[in-house]
């Protein structure tokens, strides 16, 4: 980390030591990261991540909130002004890539959540956040509908389940080749195959 951590308001050093387990999970399994690891990352003491978050799993929940927040912000902004439904869509689509991207350790920390046998505050806000942001695509799919621009036979919870799947698909493949970036090559004519499919004949 480049911020100085030591004499950070309660607020902002809650954020820094979210950005730090980000930061972390992009290099290694986040199952593996300990509170421990995290404060050295931080340079601090164990002692003062605990003063902000009472427990790890309030730290994990912090985490699932702030990609919560901020992945849904960047998809809102991305399609904000954009009257076509499809192009809103795709400028969804790319924005997502682009945070995955960007952030390379969230989409292991929100597999890991849904992979916990047990009913965690962090997993609920990944459960949440997954049906928030289905709930976009499928408005956006409807709104496409009625504009003409994507055909009345399109399934719109199939559609908005595989718009969410190809890019986990992406993110799965890049894991793969070891090779995030791989994303931003293939995101362009994946999504275009997936519009095709949308797209209405008239």
């Amino acid at each position: 980390m480049n911020i100085p951590t030591k004499h950070l308001p309660a607020e902002e050093r809650r954020v820094v030591t979210v950005e730090a387990v980000i930061e972390l999970a992009g290099s290694q399994n986040p199952s593996d990261i300990t509170t421990a690891a995290i404060a050295k990352h931080m340079n601090l003491t164990q002692g003062s991540i605990f003063r902000h978050f009472p427990t790890k799993d309030a730290i994990w929940q912090s985490v699932m909130e702030w990609v919560a927040d901020r992945l849904l912000a960047r998809v809102d902004s991305a399609a904000k002004g954009i009257d076509s439904p499809l192009a809103a869509l795709q400028a969804m689509f790319m924005s997502h890539v682009d945070f995955v991207v960007e952030h390379p350790g969230v989409p292991r920390m929100m597999f890991g959540q849904l992979q916990n046998a047990d009913a965690t505050a962090a997993k609920y806000a990944v459960q949440t956040l997954t049906q928030r942001y289905a709930e976009r695509i499928r408005a956006r799919i409807e709104h496409g509908k009625t504009r003409g621009e994507i055909t009345l036979e399109v399934d719109t919870h199939a559609a908005a389940t595989l718009f969410v799947g190809t890019i986990q698909g992406l993110v799965m493949q890049s894991m793969l080749c070891g090779d995030i970036q791989r994303m931003r090559i293939d995101a362009p004519g994946v999504y275009a195959i997936f519009q095709r499919g949308l797209r209405s004949k008239q």
